[in-house]
Parts: structure tokens; C-alpha cells; sequence
């Protein structure tokens, strides 16, 4: 009998419309969290680079055959 009293599906237009409000911010949550996770795992390698390589060898030319000999010339001389 409710059909004919004015029965139906009822409207699920609001719920569909925040189900997808949720899906949308949770995506958004799930990205950000996977940059995050991206961003402390570059940082993360450029520290063990840092402490693998050492802060030295970045002072001394590669140009050079024997970088740990110094320079032979002055400046002004």
C-alpha cells in the first residue's frame, strides 16, 4: 500500500552528493600523504649521500690530477 499512498524511491540525491565529498577529500588525503612519503624519501637520500660522500671532497677540483696537493700558483703573483 505504500506505493499508491505516494511511495517511491526514496530521494538519495544528499548522501550520493557526501559519499562523494568523502571519496573526493580522501583522494586528495591519499596524494598529499603519497608526496609527503616522496618528499621524506628524497630528503632522506640526500642525506645519506651527504654522509657517504663526505663534506671534503666536495672542496677539492676534479680538474686537477691530484686534487689533495693544493694549488701551485697565488693570486697576485
Amino acid at each position: 500500500m505504500g506505493g499508491l499512498i505516494g511511495g517511491g524511491k526514496p530521494d538519495t540525491s544528499a548522501a550520493r552528493a557526501q559519499m562523494e565529498q568523502q571519496r573526493l577529500e580522501t583522494e586528495k588525503l591519499r596524494a598529499q600523504g603519497e608526496e609527503d612519503k616522496r618528499d621524506m624519501a628524497a630528503s632522506e637520500a640526500s642525506r645519506k649521500m651527504a654522509r657517504t660522500r663526505g663534506g671534503s671532497r666536495m672542496l677539492l677540483a676534479e680538474d686537477r690530477l691530484n686534487p689533495e696537493s693544493g694549488l701551485d700558483e697565488t693570486l697576485g703573483a
